[in-house]
């Protein structure tokens, strides 16, 4: 097996990994959504009318960026249009789509999912929701697209949603959170009329995070048993004694 078949291999066991997870989730439904990837000038992306909650590597496509086939037996999904324009256009990276449940029936009422909650900053912000158009459309291509514009996610009108990332493992964690936000934004104005935050209240979000290293793990120092456990000091170097203070 050469390393270009080996890699191929690895990518199309990602994506029907991928797809079970989502499934397992309860974002894809039936036959309903895609998955891809890019790796180089190939993509792997999901086979048309595959049960994706069951979906094996053998029911993943690869593709050029032409969409001419490379590998595989099975027909891609019929929103190719839609994954080749966002990996011409974005480079490397993963794209899920779904029909997930909060997400799309977000997508039936609203214009865009405003900055319900700070964890949406991992997205963009403002979730954007692109018009209508008819699935497996140039037109609906060129609308995901542009609400995708300085965007990991967007809405999709009376339809689902689309999530981009560097990698597969991103893509399906950002899907997994626009479906909490939207369905926080639908328990919320169940309620009563929504708080969002503002551009202010955004930056001081980004601001503390980058000032914590937020999202990633720290290590703590030791701590005797019942002692509370404190974060590791950096080192810093002892000053040079001066003359006079011995």
């Amino acid at each position: 097996m050469t390393a270009s078949s080996s890699a191929l291999s690895e990518e199309r066991a990602a994506v029907a990994d991928a797809c079970r997870r989502l499934g397992a989730e309860g974002l894809l439904i039936g036959t309903a959504g895609n998955v891809s990837v890019r790796t180089g000038d190939l993509v792997a992306v999901t086979a048309t009318g595959a049960v994706l909650a069951e979906l094996t590597p053998d029911q993943v496509t690869v593709v050029d960026l032409d969409g001419t086939l490379v590998s595989g037996t099975l027909r891609p999904t019929s929103e190719l249009d839609l994954h080749l324009g966002v990996h011409r256009r974005r480079g490397t990276g993963a794209l899920v789509h779904t029909h997930a449940p909060m997400a799309t029936a977000v997508a039936c009422v609203l214009d865009e999912l405003p900055c319900i909650h700070y964890q949406l900053l991992a997205l963009g912000g403002t979730v954007r929701v692109a018009p209508y158009a008819t699935f497996g459309t140039p037109e609906l291509a060129e609308s995901v697209l542009t609400a995708l514009d300085g965007r990991g996610a967007a809405l999709m009108a009376n339809h689902g949603a689309v999530t981009h990332a560097a990698t597969l493992d991103r893509a399906v964690e950002h899907a997994l959170l626009l479906e909490w936000a939207c369905g926080v934004y639908q328990r919320a104005a169940a309620m009563g009329r929504p708080r969002f935050l503002d551009e202010r209240q955004q930056r001081a979000v980004i601001e503390a995070a980058l000032a914590r290293d937020y999202g990633t793990t720290h290590p703590v120092a030791p701590a005797a048993s019942g002692s509370p456990v404190r974060p590791v000091q950096p080192v810093r170097p002892v000053p040079p004694v001066q003359e006079g203070q011995r």
